[in-house]
């Protein structure tokens, strides 16, 4: 296929493409997936439990790719089957393979937003309302699923600091009944947030939550 004389096709265009996608992957992966709504739900809890650095940044990022990864698995899977083979097999351009990965991660997308989001960036762009959810552009599509995916997430982390709030918030009273205003407060809840987060199995709980709240 030419576009603009540049035939996006050839070896040259296809590896100058490939290396582009590859500086974009940051940038997919958080507007693209469910990594937004995952990592933010993880750091309102660490930051709830009251320990900045438990579990260490390394290894809330790394829960939240293979989060992703799990829950990405459905639509990666179509994307590979039908786009990425049949390129790699040379049934098909490079600009079918995008086209038809498209509409996939479309449809994950659209799952994962409000109506009211996109009607807001449609309105922003002076778009009609599309005939069917398919017909909405990207354009319109990235802005509104990155909003939604925002508030779905801090709804849950409002959820999960109620609990861990009501500890300190006891812990605080106790302290201050017993004259103990000198001892900082989030010293004594810790361990009381964490014994309550394992009794509860609390990673089987969050991390199945998460999982369930993409529908």
């Amino acid at each position: 296929m030419n576009a603009g004389g540049l035939n996006l096709d050839s070896p040259l265009m296809s590896t100058f493409l490939l290396i582009s996608f590859l500086s974009f992957i940051p940038a997919i992966l958080v507007m693209f997936t469910s990594f937004t709504r995952i990592i933010v739900v993880l750091s309102f809890l660490r930051q709830a439990i009251g320990g900045p650095q438990i579990p260490p940044n390394t290894v809330v990022v790394g829960l939240a790719l293979f989060i992703t990864l799990f829950v990405m698995s459905p639509t990666i899977d179509v994307v590979v089957a039908d786009a990425l083979n049949p390129y790699i097999e040379k049934k098909i351009t490079l600009t079918q393979a995008l086209g038809k990965a498209e509409g996939p991660v479309k449809d994950f997308m659209l799952r994962q937003t409000r109506q009211k989001d996109i009607a807001l960036f449609l309105r922003l762009a002076n778009e009609e309302n599309p005939q069917t959810p398919k017909d909405t552009p990207m354009k319109v599509v990235i802005p509104a699923f990155a909003i939604s995916e925002l508030k779905t997430a801090f709804e849950m982390g409002f959820l999960l600091y109620l609990p861990f709030i009501i500890i300190d918030m006891v812990v605080a009273s106790v302290m201050l009944s017993m004259g103990m205003m000198m001892v900082p407060p989030v010293m004594l809840s810790l361990p009381f947030k964490l014994l309550l987060f394992v009794l509860v199995d609390g990673w089987n709980l969050v991390v199945g939550t998460i999982v369930r709240s993409f529908h």
